[in-house]
């Protein structure tokens, strides 16, 4: 199991780039590479996905325990020929005073060799002690190796090489120059999400031959070659609920049918976890793809699903599917069960507004959607579960109703009447008003929070058995007309 964790002295030193050309330029050589990215993040992913053709997975000490992440590393990596972990800011940054959630003690826990990314831009012999701080701070971390990034020349390379070679025993596998071909769009939240970039797979073919020109492959597989044995823990007995029958029990047959839910996966709404989608499929559930720009009307779906993304951007184009906006709301108001995070809530609200813009939404969540300039929710959030909500949750917190997730958002959500229900009462994190989140409206959970299908937090089996027996419902519903 070869494998290598790409992290940096400090954030915005330029790793993701190199690990989306990293994994790129070794895929072109015909291996199969895995990616993973340390922490919540939906937008890095997408990118990795699409180097290595194959979905990226997130490793999250907050939202994971230790076994779970071996375990996730493990199964995710067993057909690959490397496995490639790009890190969040830098080696021993993270949330903890004691480093026991950072860079460093994954790859301590993976006994992953790491290679740490440097920005070299105005550095010289300074880099020398950089380098010998890091590896001295934690000798059980093995840094194997140095790239050089954002380098001003061959002379300075020339000079780094030197530098590094003289002071240190750390073997630099890499030099990239400024080079305008590594650039990738950013936006408020991070790197412009892949499903949005028009030439993204011509950018990625771009920075691969830009870092296959840089790094030097063979030494790099060679220091992954270097990870000892990893052993994966067994997986713990299901501790979720398996699908039940509705009131009064459902009939064999019914329960069996897989129910088919609606999603939005589109230029507005992408942001899911490949493993949710693969949760909620093994609970029973058809996916069936909407788009919100282009359908006029909704498939023959038992619920919906919209995720993150950015509505804003679409927001012209949301508003101009009236025809959509009021199938959906219609549903709704019906009675379809429908779960929205982020993105999603911020499309059945009654309006958005940006940049002195306002759009009309679905109009189902009776408020009103402000963008800001600055992030009004953003990082790890606790949720205690308030009991009002559609699919009360499992989580294993420091009680058993307490959901760890992330939240990731610059708009507010405003004019709520005052006697709205919520799911969730926030102990850590904004939500809607600081206070509260997971709007509930008939059978609409919304909410700002993203959550993770996890061991502590098996959400979407529930979700699929109350979109089941709300299917079963109106069944016996039908019949007794």
């Amino acid at each position: 199991m070869n494998r290598l964790l790409i992290s940096a002295a400090h954030k915005s030193s330029g790793k993701t780039t190199l690990s989306i050309g990293l994994c790129a330029a070794l895929r072109q050589r015909g291996l199969a590479v895995q990616a993973f990215k340390k922490g919540p993040d939906f937008i890095d992913p997408m990118w990795l996905s699409l180097a290595t053709g194959r979905d990226c997975h997130n490793l999250d000490f907050f939202l994971m325990g230790r076994e779970e992440i071996l375990r996730t590393f493990s199964s995710r990596s067993q057909d690959a020929d490397i496995s490639l972990i790009e890190a969040n800011k830098g080696l021993y940054d993270g949330l903890s005073l004691d480093g026991s959630n950072s860079n460093a003690a994954l790859a301590n826990l993976l006994k992953a060799p790491v290679v740490l990314v440097i920005d070299a831009r105005g550095m010289t012999r300074g880099i020398a002690p950089l380098i010998l701080g890091y590896q001295a701070f934690d000798k059980d971390i093995h840094i194997a190796g140095v790239i050089l990034n954002q380098l001003g020349g061959s002379r300075h390379e020339a000079k780094l090489r030197a530098v590094i070679e003289h002071y240190t025993d750390i073997p630099v596998l890499g030099a990239v120059h400024h080079d305008k071909r590594l650039t990738i769009v950013e936006r408020h939240l991070g790197l412009i999400p892949s499903n949005e970039a028009t030439e993204a797979r011509a950018k990625i073919d771009a920075i691969a031959s830009v870092i296959a020109d840089s790094v030097d492959l063979d030494r790099l597989l060679a220091v992954s070659a270097e990870a000892p044995a990893l052993t994966s823990p067994a997986a713990p007995s299901p501790s979720f609920p398996l699908p039940q029958g509705g009131e009064g029990g459902e009939p064999n047959a019914l329960r069996a049918t897989p129910v088919r839910i609606g999603i939005a996966r589109d230029a507005a709404f992408a942001f899911y976890y490949p493993g949710d989608l693969e949760a909620l499929r093994a609970a029973g559930a058809d996916l069936v793809p909407i788009n919100t720009l282009h359908d006029a009307k909704l498939p023959e779906v038992d619920a919906l699903l919209i995720g993150g993304g950015f509505p804003e951007v679409s927001m012209l184009q949301l508003e101009a599917n009236v025809s959509l906006r009021q199938h959906i709301r219609q549903a709704i108001e019906a009675g379809m069960p429908a779960y929205a995070e982020c993105g999603g809530l911020m499309y059945l609200a009654r309006s958005l507004t940006w940049r002195g813009k306002r759009c009309e939404m679905a109009g189902v969540i009776p408020g009103d959607v402000v963008m800001h300039d600055r992030p009004r929710g953003r990082g790890y959030v606790v949720l205690r579960d308030s009991g009002r909500g559609l699919w009360p949750a499992t989580g294993s917190g420091q009680s058993p109703s307490e959901i760890h997730a992330h939240e990731f958002h610059y708009s507010s959500l405003e004019n709520l009447p005052p006697d709205a229900v919520y799911a969730y009462d926030v102990l850590r994190g904004t939500g809607i008003d600081g206070k509260h989140d997971g709007i509930v409206y008939k059978n609409l959970f919304a909410c700002y929070a993203h959550l993770r299908d996890l061991e502590n937090n098996h959400w979407a089996a529930r979700f699929v058995n109350f979109v089941r027996q709300q299917r079963h419902k109106a069944v016996n519903q039908n019949r007794a007309h």
